[in-house]
């Protein structure tokens, strides 16, 4: 055992190794602790996109704790260490009419030059998006608790060989694993990748990009009264390494009469293949920047046949470059988005005929029958939704994502008021048609809103009041209104670096105001 650890450790210092030539790893820490009070369930945006760590059942009390380390930076020369490593831990604490101890982050990252590889529960957005005042990526929108997973990949677009910086890649490859408990489904993995080109250096005034993102649910077992003989072989699901090219290409052709362990669903596909195909541009206009982003929506082939080509994301984000000037109100950002998911490709689904490819039926599948979701909580866009978030009286017998035609505007905006007060808002209203098996008849509207505001006060040396204000109207989600109130310090573990400043994940804004932005 002493061989082996010794062995370890050597080949730890061998990938990332310690010189005293560069500046010292940081330990940053994050404590939020308030509370949140609601005249009926949470209110939508004070949950949505929050990495499942807001409860439907509005806590009383919340806590919140964060450490984290980064990568090094570079020292007095400019040079940094070419093997880097970095953590990130997060516990989150919910007492009230639900309790909880959820473990919102843990995992530990290594760097080799250009190239990440990390294993465990990370928050991530996927996909290209604004993911500060979003309504959240397709597919991957941090609406959930993270998978556990493990990745490799190029976390930051870097520019490819002898094209001096004019074509740059950002990509990943990972395997992750679904819970268990709850599920009815058990066993399942993650396929996950994604890859995105930018045409354009940093430096230049137009920059275009563009790429996709690939996820796979496949894996698992459960009663075979559940899912019945015709959807799994005695209730499991393909399983084996050799069904991963399957899973990876999204191949057809899975011979099911001479496979004992394959049924005739995967003749088509195994596993349920999800995922968005973006485009994107970003323009500086004196001191301003544009991002404008569009993501069509696959899902079950009606993208490749083009019969689905209405669906998809459409946002437009506007970036005041500017910096603030002390007065009354300085505008940050503002987010247009426009969501639609009504097409899926039309009414009918035909294997064999193009025109009819369609009844996508976004986030559901007949053999996962739990959906796109992880601990109850819908992985990509919060507007398509779970049973359990909607209305009783719509969702009789609606399956495990029970409204995924919907048709969504919504309006974000950041601000800054007196030069000190930092002020956000999210408003967005929504036309819902449940799916095309179980449908809304009446099409109920929902009109969701946020107001959230975080304060400077000179307490404990330095910390931040944030305040939150959310109402849902309308007959999509229960009529509710609710509102958060909490203090937040946020730190370094030993004496703080000169010169050293906060990472993007620690400003002074609350997890209502703020998010992970990857892009």
């Amino acid at each position: 055992m002493r061989f082996v650890l010794c062995c370890f450790c050597y080949l730890w210092l061998l990938l990332f190794p310690v010189s005293a030539s560069y500046s010292q790893r940081i330990n940053q820490y994050d404590v939020e602790a308030g509370g949140m009070i609601s005249s009926s369930q949470t209110p939508f945006w004070l949950r949505a996109n929050q990495y499942g760590t807001i409860p439907l059942q509005t806590p009383l009390l919340r806590m919140n704790v964060s450490l984290r380390a980064d990568y090094l930076s570079a020292d007095s020369t400019g040079h940094r260490p070419k093997a880097d490593w970095g953590y990130g831990l997060n516990l989150v604490s919910n007492a009230g009419q639900m309790s909880q101890l959820l473990l919102a982050e843990a995992y530990i990252k290594g760097r080799l030059g250009a190239f990440e590889i990390y294993a465990g529960r990370r928050k991530e957005v996927v996909g290209l998006v604004d993911t500060l005042l979003t309504t959240g990526a397709y597919a991957w929108s941090g609406n959930a608790l993270p998978i556990p997973k493990v990745q490799i990949g190029l976390p930051a677009f870097t520019s490819i060989p002898f094209t001096k910086g004019v074509i740059s890649v950002l990509g990943a490859w990972s395997h992750g694993w679904f819970e268990n408990s709850d599920r009815l489904v058990k066993g399942s993995y993650l396929h996950q990748k994604y890859l995105y080109l930018r045409l354009g250096k940093p430096s230049w005034k137009i920059r275009f990009y563009g790429g996709f993102n690939h996820q796979v649910i496949w894996a698992g077992y459960a009663d075979p009264n559940v899912l019945g003989p015709v959807v799994a072989v005695d209730g499991k699901l393909p399983s084996s390494l050799r069904y991963y090219p399957n899973v990876v290409l999204g191949t057809r052709g899975n011979d099911y009469a001479t496979d004992n362990n394959l049924t005739s669903f995967e003749d088509n596909r195994i596993g349920n293949h999800l995922g968005s195909v973006d485009i994107a541009a970003d323009i500086d206009l004196a001191n301003w920047n544009v991002y404008a982003y569009r993501q069509f929506l696959y899902d079950d082939g009606s993208l490749f046949y083009g019969t689905n080509l209405k669906d998809g994301l459409n946002g437009i984000r506007i970036k005041n470059m500017n910096q603030p000037t002390g007065s009354a109100f300085f505008l940050r950002q503002f987010t247009f988005e426009y969501l639609f998911t009504g097409s899926q490709g039309g009414a009918e689904f035909v294997i064999d005929d193009p025109e009819r490819r369609g009844r996508d039926n976004y986030f559901n599948h007949s053999q996962f029958v739990d959906g796109w979701t992880y601990f109850g909580r819908t992985i990509g866009t919060p507007f398509l939704a779970p049973r359990a978030e909607i209305n009783p009286n719509l969702t009789r017998f609606s399956p495990a994502i029970a409204n995924n035609r919907v048709s969504a505007f919504h309006v974000g905006l950041s601000a800054l008021i007196v030069d000190k007060i930092d002020l956000t808002t999210r408003l967005s209203y929504s036309i819902n048609a449940g799916t095309y098996d179980i449908p809304f008849i009446s099409l109920p509207r929902q009109f969701s809103g946020l107001i959230s505001l975080a304060v400077p006060v000179g307490i404990l040396g330095g910390s931040t009041i944030n305040a939150s204000v959310a109402a849902d109207v309308g007959e999509l989600l229960p009529r509710s209104v609710g509102a958060y109130l909490g203090i937040r310090k946020v730190g370094f573990l030993g004496q703080k670096p000169a010169n050293k400043k906060l990472s993007s994940g620690a400003d002074k804004r609350s997890d209502f105001q703020k998010a992970n932005h990857r892009w």
